[in-house]
């Protein structure tokens, strides 16, 4: 007798838990979607990923909730929605979770896992998600998927206490994404692949927002470029003095991978664009501080960050 197929959960369809859940429940896994402002729209069209990867996928019919109550206990839930809103969204992860529940955070940042383990019970399994994607919301329910795709999965926190329990936990993750067409695999420390994916965050997420440009016209200007690498280095230099060393050769590769990609508008400028919060927490307070404690300085970061933080106020008055 097989083992039954896992339930999942989606908190947050947007451009990450719309693309992943759309994967997910194409490959027969029951999904159900946490929908607010798109209820309507899914409810009626579907959900949609028009993907340069996968070619035009439509999920027709979508087990759609408005209140995270009303959803069956789940065995996985992905965590899409932008960290700005974990407190919000702590009691949302509560009342859809079912016994040993996994939730796997869909976000980018440093110290998410470490701010919403305080807000959950002791048994739910916490697990970080570390998306390589080029993906954005382009109207209501449609996702538009440029390339990549891949999710690295790390244990954080929870009910399983030894690391073989841990590990068996994260291949189940792995497994279960690889079946949806999915490239995964596990991250041997999540701290230190955490810090990995901010060395790309960190630059573009920004820069996108003060130079109002995507990642192709970043990477052609020779001035643009040369500030890329310079907070690249910065970020791969905190990440050592953390105790977290990145590979030497991380900067150049994931400068060739950039020049190589689709034009890209990062999460941060389609967030500024709406009018909504950007994740400047997350990914610029957190790993500053983090810095500054292990005695790194990194300046021109900071300098950004200021500059992204002075842009936030005018758009909040």
């Amino acid at each position: 007798m097989s083992a039954p197929t896992p339930r999942i959960g989606i908190i947050g369809t947007g451009a990450i838990g719309g693309f992943y859940g759309v994967m997910l429940a194409r490959a027969g896994y029951g999904v159900h979607f946490l929908l607010r402002s798109e209820y309507e729209a899914v409810t009626r069209n579907g959900l949609r990923i028009n993907s340069a990867v996968h070619g035009s996928l439509h999920l027709e019919t979508v087990q759609a909730y408005r209140n995270a109550a009303d959803m069956p206990p789940c065995d996985w839930l992905l965590v899409g929605a932008k960290s700005t809103s974990n407190p919000e969204l702590a009691p949302l992860i509560i009342e859809a979770a079912g016994e040993d529940a996994k939730v796997v955070v869909l976000q980018n940042g440093l110290g998410i896992e470490d701010d919403l383990r305080q807000l959950l019970p002791g048994y739910i399994h916490l697990l970080g998600g570390l998306c390589f994607i080029c993906a954005h919301r382009s109207a209501l329910g449609v996702v538009e998927h440029q390339a990549l795709g891949g999710v690295n999965l790390g244990y954080h926190s929870g009910s399983a206490e030894t690391p073989a329990q841990q590990q068996a936990v994260v291949q189940e993750g792995v497994a279960m994404f690889r079946a949806a067409g999915v490239d995964s695999s596990a991250a041997v420390n999540l701290a230190q692949a955490r810090w990995q994916k901010l060395v790309w965050n960190m630059p573009y997420n920004g820069l996108s927002v003060l130079l109002n440009a995507g990642t192709a016209p970043m990477m052609a200007d020779p001035h643009s470029r040369a500030l890329v690498r310079s907070i690249m280095l910065e970020a791969c230099g905190a990440a050592a003095a953390c105790g977290h060393p990145l590979p030497e050769v991380l900067v150049d590769r994931m400068m060739t991978s950039t020049d190589h990609m689709p034009d890209y508008l990062p999460s941060m400028f389609h967030d500024h664009a709406h009018g909504r919060a950007m994740e400047l927490d997350a990914i610029y307070a957190a790993p500053l501080a983090a810095a500054a404690k292990a005695g790194f300085a990194m300046p021109r970061t900071e300098a950004l960050y200021q500059a992204l933080r002075f842009i936030a106020a005018r758009a909040d008055r």
